[in-house]
């Protein structure tokens, strides 16, 4: 039987079974990179370049762009890699890298998440301190503590579930190196310590979800308590982007992590694993920029800049 001091690299769940679906699903695959690579690189440069886009709003999102560039790239490009080279095959050291970096990305996301939610709560709640509460120093502070999260959270997990020994082969079923996936080669007794993280992760990131919640409801209440109809409207349509990134996110990742193990299937944990980690970095910018005035403006000019210089 083996064991993790034997194992030099993992084989992967292939896309498909056959080689026409295999170069399908590459192509696929490539056109949903291509366009997150796009929206949030797009997102990135507009807030970057424009100075109306300089506030505290637009900062965290600058910084939810990256974190959904990074997330996708953890993923993709090697199941795209596998899939045109029809192999499975990844580095022990490789896995252990994906995993890292995906967790980060992942802890890192839902972080800022609830900042962006603390960013909306000021902004309607408490709008003569929003310029206080939220300066530059107050925002990079919890940009870091954001990031600072998702280190510390992964490696956390990283180190934790390496360092258990592996008995039950090298075959991961899943498309990347998932933790659940790797605690399944895992010897039974072993993983505890690597239980008592994923209580403790899914605890904070409740309380996480918990203070979303509250946010909004008591946004809601103030905005309901506005006498304008138009100041309404604008303090919806600054909330309802970030409700939907929100929502998306909450509910792909908690829905691949906690669905009843009976209604579990290889097939099933692949849609939904491709499901959470490529939908919310693909639509994130979309949806940001589909009722923002200033991010469409923003987005315009970077474009016409890019068609100035081709010409």
């Amino acid at each position: 039987m083996p064991n993790s001091s034997s194992i030099s690299e993992f084989l992967l769940l292939p896309l498909a079974d056959t080689r026409q679906l295999q170069l399908l699903h590459f192509w696929l695959l490539l056109g949903i990179y291509l366009a997150a690579l796009l929206g949030n690189g797009l997102i990135s440069t507009a807030v970057a370049c424009d100075r109306r886009l300089h506030t505290p709003m637009y900062f965290f999102l600058l910084n939810l762009a990256l974190l959904d560039l990074g997330c996708i790239s953890t993923t993709l490009p090697k199941a795209m890699a596998n899939a045109l080279w029809d192999t499975r095959a990844i580095s022990y050291a490789g896995c252990a890298a994906q995993l890292f970096i995906f967790v980060f990305f992942l802890a890192a996301d839902f972080s800022l998440l609830t900042i962006m939610s603390y960013d909306r709560y000021v902004a309607i709640c408490k709008p003569l301190h929003y310029g206080t509460l939220l300066d530059s120093r107050a925002c990079a502070t919890m940009a870091a503590a954001a990031w600072g999260a998702g280190v510390l959270n992964s490696l956390l997990h990283t180190a934790s579930t390496f360092s258990l020994p592996l008995c039950q082969g090298n075959v991961v079923n899943q498309f990347f190196c998932e933790i659940p996936q790797i605690l399944k080669l895992s010897c039974s007794e072993s993983n505890l310590r690597e239980v008592v993280f994923i209580i403790f992760s899914v605890s904070l990131a409740f309380g996480c979800f918990v203070f979303i919640v509250v946010s909004y409801v008591q946004i809601f209440m103030a905005v309901l308590r506005m006498p304008s109809e138009q100041g309404r409207h604008k303090a919806f349509s600054t909330c309802l982007p970030h409700l939907a990134v929100v929502s998306l996110f909450v509910s792909t990742a908690f829905f691949a992590y906690l669905k009843p193990p009976s209604i579990s299937s290889p097939l099933l944990d692949l849609t939904v694993a491709l499901v959470y980690t490529v939908v919310p970095p693909t639509l994130n910018p979309l949806i940001y920029s589909m009722r923002n005035r200033e991010i469409k403006h923003a987005l315009m000019k970077v474009l016409q800049h890019a068609l100035f210089q081709l010409q």
